[in-house]
Parts: structure tokens; C-alpha cells; sequence
């Protein structure tokens, strides 16, 4: 087989990692659209996403990496950059607030308003962590400046402004850390690296509504299998992203549930609506079964108008009411039913709600490959994003001598892509120590913590600022502050070798080793004076008097006999199966149990099932591969 080409920088390749399926595509500008060369899809063998995000990293990587060889083998083409999205349903929003004392009135200049804008970015960070049950590390996908204030007074622009006191206020947009990890993983353990990096939203806006459509007010719903990402623009931009909490999945998810089936064949089931009548199909228990069409669109009602109506409420609640017209994009939008449902629920004209597709020849061409499927509607986003420069995350920028995560549009500066990549204010700026605030004989006395080890911060071998705006290709060197050491003294080191006396610490008399706390109180007793001896006494001197006899020391508390301790109790899962309690040992390599681990215990005779059987986990109707936890209530029931 001949050697394969090096991928050239014009190449763009990208990878789509949904929830049912893996799309990459190779394109290259030409006359300013993306000319694509090719296109690949697979599906996973199972569910290795979970609502969009990566579950089984290796199973992922996998699947990306027969994806990436069929394309390498048919354009003869080594792959080794690629340009991904992660989806949007994770996004968490956050205000902050910070605020800058200058030591004397001066003029504001950019790099204050760097550190003030970080300090916000880390201010709403660390109140969105104190909203989660652990520190989480979280990625700036990107903020907006609320409004500035100077000595007290709003302004919308800080710089060339004197004053003493500076506050920012700011809205920061971020992802979890263990989103963007585990897409960075995939990609690693799929031997390519990440040379761009966006939010699936502003990839599939990029695709079906370009620049010069968006004076209208339009929306984009992209419906995938496990999330449902919302863009919206008007005048020009866009002005929101949201996400609703219902997607292709649920629909799958019904089809499992009544006809007792696999993901797998519930995804061809409903595939096949629009284009069969009668549907042959294969259930758990091996039977072949057939169904009409008709009678599965009965079934998937209920949640695709759950979907309809939650993809209405989001549109309507971002955008303030209907928009001028609505594109329908991602694999659930083909769904027969879908289009007039969302219509109805919007309120809208049936003819402005329509499947995308249409405008992707704005800004992409093929020579023989059909690509107005709303399927391609992400895949082809990237590509457009990356090779029209429509993002500045379609280059890479190094740090610390690899790639580093880029979300924002516009310019970037430093400060930017160190908060992008998990760093906060303090990392930047360091902390001095904490001070030590004691009274030492009625007065206040405060030991300063150590100042803190300046960051080194340096593109391209130079020195840099928080402000320095960072091109294609730079080199970004950042080692983190180092805080200083908060102030420490014992009860010696504070009164020094040459004291002589006593010293009681809070009413106290400790020994000098004390390490001293916040607060102590310290009062000092110098050392009596010596004086001569007394005179020698010559006449006789009575007796002393008998020694007083003191009582035995108590007998010490005889303590209470230790508790027997209680044996562990045993391992596994304790759940409730249709009113009667279960205990399951735990499993090998502590693997869950699934809701499909009870069907045996239910008592239904699935070998001559007649009935659509019920699953419902803590009154919740939940699919054959719910992860049961400890002390899950389940109905397992024939309906």
C-alpha cells in the first residue's frame, strides 16, 4: 500500500461526536466556501455518549478512528489534525463581580482592566462552584462585561478614566472541565490532535444560517440524540444559546419501552416511520415481530410533543416571543410530525419552520457528495467555522507546549486563553499571605503574610501582560503565582530572646513553642526584680506547725466499656421490586446493575409476552439500560 500524504494546513478535517453516530468530513477553501472532498459516517456499536457527552472514552476513540482511516485510505491523506465541537447542554452561566483598589488616583490602563476583568471571570467561577456538590474544573467558553464602575460611577469603557476604586461586572459562560477532558482524551487515544475547538451550537449556526442572513430574526434547533441546542440571531448576531432538555433519545427510548427492543433496533424502528408501512423487527427475547407504522407514531406522541414543546418554550423564552422563522437541524429533526408540531406550538406559519439544508450552499459546494441532510448539519458547522476563519479557534495557539483550548470569537489576548484553559486570577496574580492580627498589652499588632512569587508570563520567548493580544501560531509560557506564606510566629519568636518574664496567651500561661492563632490576646508580666537575702535569724524559732495532710488524689473515672464494633454491612444493591425488597451481591469490578438485570424477577412470562410491559424507576418511566442506584423503587409491569 503507498505510503499516505501529510495532511497540508489547508486541510481542514472534522469530527461530529454525537450521542448515535461519529460524521467526519475533509474540506478545503475554495472562492471562499468549503469545498468537501468527503464524508464518513459510523455509528457506535453501543450507547458511549450519554446527553451528548463522552462516556466510554475508548469506545469513542475507537469509532473516531475507523471514521478517520476510511477517509485517509479513500483520499490517500495521513490525518493527524482535527477540528471537533463539544455540545452545548453542559454550558453553565454565572455572574461576577470584582473590584481593584489603586494605591493612589491614577489612569486606567489596559492591563488593570485585564486584571479587573479576570478577577470577575474567577469571582462568578467560584460562585458557580459553590452552587456544586464538588470543585469542579470549569473552561471559559467566553464572557460579556456587564458594566464597569469607577469610584462608585457606571461606565462603559474603563480605560484612559483616573480614579481609585475600579469595579467590573461580568456574565462568564463556562464548560466543565470534564467535558472538554474527555473530548481532548477521544482525540488523543484516536491519535490526532485538537486543532480547533468550538461549541456545537455556533457550528451548526455557522452552517445553516450564514453571516448575511442573520439581520433577520432567526432560529436554529438543532435536535440530536441527546441534546437539542438552540442559536438565535438577529440584527446581525447572534444574540443567545440555550438547550432543551428533551431530544432524539426520548423517542428511541418509547419505542424500547413497547416493543420491548434494543436501542439499537429502536433507532432502525423509528428510521423506518415515512418510509415502510409495516415494520419487521427483532425483540429482546429473539422473536421476530411486525408492527404498522401507524401504530409506532401513536406511540412516539407523547414525547415528541414533549419535544415540540420544549424546543418552543426555549426559542420563545431566549428570544422574547416567535422568531421570523425557524430551521429544524441534526438527525431528530426528520422525525415525520415534528415540523408542524413545532409550528403549532410557536404559533407560527408552517411554511417558516423548515428543515435545514438549504442555505449550506451558501458557504459549502461538493463536487458528487449530497449534503443537504440536516444530519451534516454540525459536521459541516466546523468545517465552515475552522476554514473561513469564521472562529479564532481555527488556528492553534501553544501553551506550555501544547495546544491550548480556544472558544471565543474576536481577539484574543493572554489573559483570555489562560482563563479558557482552567487558570483563574489568582493563578495570574498570586496572593499575598494572610496577616496575623494579635493585641500584645492592649495593642493591636498585625504581622504581614509574604507577598507572593510573581507569574511568569512570556509569548514567544518575550515578556507579556495579561493584555497581550495572541496571534496564530504564538507560544504562550505560563508558570502560575505562587502565593505567599500567611504569617506564622510562636510565643518566643513574637517577644524575642531577650525577654525575661512571663506571658499569659488568652489568660493562659502556655510555653514559648505556642503557635500563635488569629485573635490571640497576649499580656506579658515582666520578672521580679532580685533582692538580697534576709538577716540570719539567731533566736530560737518555734516550731512549724504539723503538715496538713491533703486527701488521696480521686480514683481516676473507670470508662465505659468500648461499643462492639458493627460488621460492615454487606456490598451491592438494595432496591424495591414491585413493593417487595431486593438485595443484589455486588458485581465483579464493581459494575452497576441495569433495570434489564430485574426482568427475570418480575414474574411476567416474557416468552409469551402479550402486553406492552411497563418500567418505571421511583414513578419515572425509564429505558432496559437505566443505571439503578441504592434504593430505587421499581415497577416492573405488564399494561
Amino acid at each position: 500500500m503507498a505510503e499516505l500524504k501529510s495532511q497540508d494546513k489547508n486541510l481542514i478535517f472534522a469530527l461530529d461526536i454525537g450521542t448515535r453516530s461519529v460524521v467526519g468530513v475533509v474540506a478545503r477553501a475554495v472562492d471562499g466556501r468549503m469545498k468537501v472532498l468527503d464524508i464518513e459516517l459510523a455509528e457506535h456499536g453501543k450507547r458511549a455518549m450519554l446527553d451528548g457527552q463522552i462516556d466510554d472514552i475508548q469506545q469513542v476513540a475507537a469509532l473516531a478512528r475507523t471514521v478517520t482511516g476510511r477517509l485517509e485510505n479513500r483520499l490517500n491523506v495521513r490525518l493527524e489534525r482535527v477540528c471537533v465541537a463539544a455540545a452545548g447542554r453542559a454550558l453553565r452561566t454565572q455572574s461576577g463581580t470584582f473590584e481593584l483598589e489603586l494605591p493612589e488616583e491614577e489612569t486606567i490602563d489596559a492591563e488593570q482592566i485585564s486584571r479587573l476583568e479576570a478577577g470577575a471571570v474567577s469571582a462568578a467561577e467560584a460562585a458557580l462552584q459553590s452552587d456544586e456538590e464538588a470543585r469542579r474544573q470549569m473552561f471559559l467558553v467566553g464572557y460579556t462585561v456587564a458594566q464597569y464602575r469607577l469610584d462608585h460611577y457606571p461606565l462603559s469603557n474603563l480605560q484612559f478614566h483616573s480614579g481609585k476604586k475600579v469595579e467590573a461586572d461580568v456574565v462568564a459562560t463556562f464548560l466543565p472541565g470534564e467535558v472538554v477532558e474527555s473530548l481532548y482524551a477521544a482525540m488523543r487515544a484516536a491519535g490526532l490532535q485538537v486543532a480547533s475547538l468550538t461549541l456545537e451550537p455556533i457550528a451548526a449556526m455557522n452552517a445553516a444560517i450564514p453571516a448575511e442572513l442573520r439581520l433577520l430574526n432567526l432560529a436554529l434547533v438543532d435536535i440530536g440524540a441527546g441534546t437539542t441546542d438552540i442559536a438565535l440571531c438577529r440584527d446581525g448576531s447572534v444574540v443567545g444559546y440555550t438547550m432543551a432538555t428533551v431530544a432524539g433519545d426520548e423517542i428511541s427510548e418509547a419505542i424500547m419501552r413497547a416493543y420491548l427492543v434494543d436501542f439499537k433496533t429502536a433507532e432502525q424502528i423509528k428510521r423506518a416511520l415515512g418510509e415502510e408501512d409495516q415494520i419487521r423487527y427483532r425483540n429482546i427475547l429473539g422473536l421476530e415481530e411486525q408492527t404498522a407504522a401507524a401504530d409506532v407514531t401513536a406511540v412516539i406522541q407523547e414525547p415528541m410533543d414533549r419535544l415540540a414543546r420544549a424546543i418552543a418554550q426555549q426559542v420563545s423564552e431566549v428570544n422574547g416571543g416567535p422568531p421570523s422563522a425557524l430551521f429544524l437541524a441534526g438527525g431528530g429533526s426528520k422525525l415525520a410530525g415534528l415540523r408542524e408540531r413545532v409550528a403549532q406550538e410557536l404559533k407560527m406559519d408552517e411554511r417558516r419552520v423548515a428543515i435545514a439544508g438549504n442555505n449550506f450552499a451558501m458557504s459549502v459546494f461538493s463536487d458528487g457528495i449530497p449534503l443537504e441532510n440536516p444530519e451534516y448539519t454540525t459536521p459541516l458547522g466546523i468545517v465552515v467555522s475552522a476554514g473561513l476563519g469564521l472562529l479564532n479557534d481555527s488556528y492553534v495557539v501553544m501553551l506550555n507546549g501544547q495546544p491550548a483550548k480556544l472558544f471565543r470569537n474576536g481577539v484574543l489576548t493572554l489573559q483570555d486563553i489562560l482563563l479558557m484553559n482552567g487558570y483563574n486570577y489568582s493563578d495570574m496574580l498570586g496572593k499575598t499571605g494572610r496577616n496575623l492580627k494579635l493585641t500584645i498589652d492592649g495593642k493591636h499588632v498585625v504581622l504581614r503574610g509574604e507577598a507572593a512569587v510573581p507569574a511568569v508570563l512570556r509569548v514567544n520567548e518575550e515578556d507579556a501582560v495579561l493584555s497581550t493580544i495572541v496571534h496564530a501560531g504564538d507560544h504562550i509560557q505560563f508558570i502560575p503565582a505562587r502565593h505567599g506564606a500567611s504569617a506564622a510566629r510562636t510565643l518566643g519568636e513574637l517577644l524575642g530572646p531577650t525577654f525575661r518574664g512571663h506571658a499569659l496567651v488568652n489568660n493562659a500561661e502556655v510555653p514559648m513553642d505556642t503557635v500563635l492563632q488569629q485573635g490571640d490576646v497576649i499580656l506579658t508580666m515582666p520578672a521580679a526584680p532580685r533582692t538580697s537575702p534576709p538577716p540570719r535569724v539567731t533566736e530560737p524559732v518555734r516550731p512549724a506547725a504539723p503538715p496538713v495532710s491533703t486527701p488521696a488524689p480521686a480514683a481516676p473515672p473507670v470508662s465505659a466499656p468500648p461499643k462492639p464494633v458493627q460488621p460492615a454491612p454487606p456490598r451491592g444493591l438494595h432496591v424495591e421490586l414491585n413493593g417487595s425488597p431486593l438485595f443484589f451481591p455486588a458485581k465483579e469490578n464493581d459494575m452497576p446493575y441495569y433495570l434489564m438485570d430485574l426482568l427475570q424477577y418480575s414474574g411476567i412470562d416474557f416468552e409469551n409476552l402479550s402486553r406492552p410491559v411497563r418500567l418505571q424507576v421511583n414513578g419515572v418511566e425509564q429505558s432496559f439500560q437505566y443505571e439503578l442506584k441504592n434504593r430505587d423503587s421499581v415497577v416492573i409491569s405488564e399494561i
